[in-house]
């Protein structure tokens, strides 16, 4: 039985590990799986390129409470109506708001040192 090969042509010259890896994914995958994970990666790759990719919620959150201090948390949590009206306003999700807050009320209850 012949195996069949493909031959690709890729922007630079992939080191031993990637091809071993890259061969590794070809022989488990069906072929209708790597189509479609390869379209992903290139849709996700072209908006990285032009500069449009979206983060994702689990970065937004972090961005927003990363480096809240227990005061800061606890004053938005005061004005949380303030404060749902402006993340309305940078075009966040319900979803991802109730998450912030949950955060905040977990920074809110530890103590400062």
């Amino acid at each position: 039985m012949i195996k069949p090969t493909i031959e690709l042509p890729v922007s630079k010259s992939p080191t031993d590990a990637e091809l071993k890896k890259l061969k590794e994914y070809f022989k488990e995958m069906p072929i209708e799986e790597i189509l479609s994970g390869l379209k992903f990666a290139k849709n996700r790759w072209s908006a990285k390129d032009a500069g449009t990719l979206k983060v994702g919620r689990k970065s937004i959150i972090q961005k927003e409470v990363h480096s809240v201090t227990t005061e800061q948390a606890q004053w938005r949590l005061k004005n949380w109506k303030m404060m749902i009206a402006n993340y309305r306003r940078r075009g966040y999700s319900y979803p991802t708001i109730s998450r912030i807050k949950k955060i905040l009320i977990q920074k809110s209850k530890k103590k400062t040192k």
